[in-house]
């Protein structure tokens, strides 16, 4: 019995592109019995409807990711022109699309569009300012406020006003407060604090104790003796620096050298050069 002829299959089963089937060649190694094209068949077809259903899931995520502004940018602009009416204020492209993306999802590219045709069309109003543009919405579209409700939103800005400036003032205490705190020594701090004058204190009462323990005491009239002494070298000292001060000036007059380099020749050595300093009178 011949082998049956293969049949070929239709284009859309070679991985959703439309193409030829490749060509049959005389080969018996590559001619399969009926049951086997059958099942080959099967597995084509199963693998075209996997993918077909991977592609549409595909386009479904994309969809959803897209939001608002799918459909032409018509989402968005309503977004947008709605979220100008509400908060009518001025936005630039990047601060309506950073305010937004979160919660709309909104791409930058599709709020440009969206706030540009808004402009063409006249529903919103566009200004340049150098090489940046903003948007608002067209004050003429809003409702016009009657006197009694200016006189409503003036009580309520002044009544708000008021709040912001007594939130302020706490605000101010409180970091007033924070920096002293802040300043200010911690517990576990301040108890080593302690601990450690706890242990100064008792060191300093034990060197107390020993002075008075002492057998060698200054007598009042020893300690006289002494500082007599020290305040009559002080003023002998004092008379002989100046005497050498005006007898050196003297020579310098007529020196050709300077000062330094005549104490060097000389061999003068100052107070200055061994950090002396003379005592203060009493």
């Amino acid at each position: 019995m011949p082998w049956p002829r293969p049949r070929a299959l239709p284009p859309r089963l070679f991985g959703g592109v439309v193409s030829a089937p490749p060509p049959i060649r005389a080969r018996l190694s590559s001619f399969v019995p009926i049951g086997g094209e059958r099942a080959e068949r099967r597995k084509c077809v199963s693998a075209a409807g996997r993918e077909r259903s991977g592609n549409e899931r595909r386009r479904r995520m994309s969809k959803g990711r897209e939001g608002p502004a799918a459909g032409g940018g018509g989402g968005a602009a309503a977004v947008l022109l709605r979220y100008l009416r509400e908060q009518n204020r001025p936005y630039s492209a990047q601060d309506a699309f950073g305010n937004l993306q979160r919660e709309h999802g909104l791409g930058k590219a599709a709020v440009v569009k969206a706030l540009e045709q808004l402009a063409q069309q006249g529903r919103v109003r566009e200004k340049a300012y150098g090489k940046q543009k903003i948007y608002f919405a067209d004050q003429e579209q809003l409702p016009a406020a009657s006197d009694a409700e200016l006189r409503g939103l003036d009580g309520e800005i002044t009544a708000l006003s008021s709040k912001v400036q007594a939130l302020q003032q706490s605000c101010r205490q409180m970091e007033a407060e924070l920096k002293d705190l802040n300043s200010s020594m911690t517990t576990p701090e301040i108890a080593r604090e302690i601990e450690e004058l706890r242990k100064d204190c008792a060191s300093y009462t034990e060197k107390l104790e020993r002075i008075k323990s002492a057998t060698n005491h200054v007598t009042p009239e020893e300690k006289e003796k002494v500082c007599s002494e020290q305040k009559l070298y002080c003023r002998e000292w004092r008379r002989r620096k100046r005497m050498a001060t005006e007898l050196l000036e003297a020579i310098l007059e007529g020196y050709p050298k300077s000062k330094k380099q005549f104490f060097e020749e000389v061999g003068i050595e100052t107070d200055e050069d061994h950090n002396v300093t003379l005592p203060a009178a009493v």
